[in-house]
């Protein structure tokens, strides 16, 4: 009889930055879910074996913003208060067991990439990440659950699987209130 070997999980959160919470394009419930989300992370110090944190780096002009014939108003412009990581979850990612890792997305102002995957540069470099620390759950979250957080989902499932991934619902709130992230995990 073998023993099994204790799992290696993963905590991915999408960008869980200020402009999405109480600035330009906030997402509702937002604020909640990623004080809630600190909690979280201090509670179960020591269950992950690291911690990635994706973001978005947008330059000033990106082809995205309504400025500039896109749909979004202007958010996460890259060095500016907007961008910052939501400061409630700054201490809890770092005072607690697992490194942590950040990845952008979006640098380029004529490329949209609502999943991290879609970074070339950033997919080779978490592959290589979850494949060398030996990880079988991803447990997702992060904002806003029905855009950036369900297109890395998506990505994420064609690359490992959908066993691989675990959403945590409670700190992945939409802007359509869960549909489309509830229609994706609702699927066979």
């Amino acid at each position: 009889m073998s023993e099994s070997l204790p799992s290696r999980r993963l905590l991915m959160i999408v960008d869980p930055q200020v402009d999405f919470i109480t600035g330009t394009l906030p997402v509702p419930g937002a604020e909640a879910a990623m004080n809630d989300l600190a909690e979280y992370i201090t509670q179960t110090n020591g269950d992950y074996t690291l911690k990635i944190v994706t973001a978005d780096r947008h330059p000033f002009n990106h082809f995205s913003f309504k400025n500039f014939g896109g749909r979004w108003p202007s958010h996460c412009i890259h060095d500016t208060v907007g961008a910052a990581i939501w400061q409630s979850l700054v201490n809890p990612l770092y005072l607690t067991a697992g490194d942590v890792r950040f990845f952008y997305k979006g640098q380029s102002a004529d490329i949209e990439e609502y999943s991290i995957f879609q970074n070339q540069e950033a997919k080779e470099r978490i592959v290589r990440i979850i494949n060398n620390e030996g990880i079988d759950q991803i447990d997702i979250c992060g904002l806003a659950g029905d855009v950036c957080v369900l297109n890395t989902l998506c990505d994420g499932i064609d690359l490992f699987g959908r066993d691989m991934f675990n959403v945590l619902l409670r700190f992945s709130p939409s802007l359509d209130g869960g549909t489309a992230l509830n229609n994706i995990l609702n699927r066979p």
